[in-house]
């Protein structure tokens, strides 16, 4: 099946080059698009966190991957398919991450750890209620935690 899904908002920061590490510090600015209204932002501002998914518009289809691979291509990791990984060459050219909201302003969110470059397209905004968290311990492999020593320092 085929989707058509419209951007609801732009990414502005000044990050313009797409890099794997040091996102932490970012702070961008989620800009409405003109047809979506600012009244879709009430009550925004009670959360601490959002949940942002962008898509990954630099990603060209000749990139995206479908079978295993080594994460950044480090053959100290291993090799793993890609919905085993958080890389952006995806099928779907999909990203979500969890930023901390700084501030509303009338058309727009001040967001920090937002790890989309300038010009991203945000297709959805959703408050982080913990509810929605895991309840357990969150599993994962010694390589990822070594992947992401750098991510958002």
């Amino acid at each position: 099946m085929q989707y058509t899904i419209q951007s609801i908002a732009t990414v502005r920061n000044n990050r313009q080059m797409i890099k794997d590490d040091h996102w932490g510090e970012i702070i961008s600015t989620i800009e409405l698009a003109d047809h979506i209204q600012e009244a879709s932002l009430k009550g925004i501002e009670d959360f601490s966190h959002l949940e942002i998914i962008f898509y990954f518009d630099k990603v060209t289809d000749d990139q995206i991957q479908y079978e295993a691979r080594h994460p950044r291509n480090n053959h100290d990791y291993p090799e793993v398919g890609i919905f085993a990984q958080r890389g952006k060459n995806r099928p779907n050219k999909l990203g979500s991450t969890i930023v901390a909201l700084l501030e509303v302003k009338s058309r727009g969110l001040i967001v920090k750890g937002l790890d989309a470059i300038d010009g991203t397209p945000i297709l959805d905004i959703k408050p982080v209620m913990k509810e929605f968290l895991p309840k357990e311990d969150v599993k994962q492999p010694v390589w990822s935690i070594d992947l992401m020593k750098a991510y958002w320092g």
